[in-house]
């Protein structure tokens, strides 16, 4: 029993470092992308810089709001874990 509650927990800490991690790191590329092409565009065209601006600050959340979705999942398991609990009602 011990056992398997060990292994659980380390493949939790695993799928949370790969969740946080992974999901960083695609926060991190999707909003450097966006803001280069950001930059691009006004350096192109700046009298459309008010227009673009609010559209790149809307998508920037949306990015870091996928992001923080990744997070409250893995901080979920991390504290509340559901397997262990499934794995405390097949021992009774």
């Amino acid at each position: 029993m011990e056992q398997s509650v060990a292994l659980i927990q380390a493949y939790t800490a695993l799928g949370i470092g790969l969740i946080i991690g992974l999901g960083a790191i695609g926060a991190c590329i999707g909003i450097g992308i966006m803001g280069s092409k950001f930059l691009e565009s006004a350096a192109r065209q700046p009298e459309l810089v008010p227009m673009l601006q609010g559209r790149m600050f809307l998508l920037a959340g949306l990015i870091d709001a996928a992001f923080l979705i990744g997070v409250a999942l893995a901080m979920f398991f991390g504290i509340a874990n559901p397997l262990l609990s499934a794995l405390k009602g097949l021992a009774h």
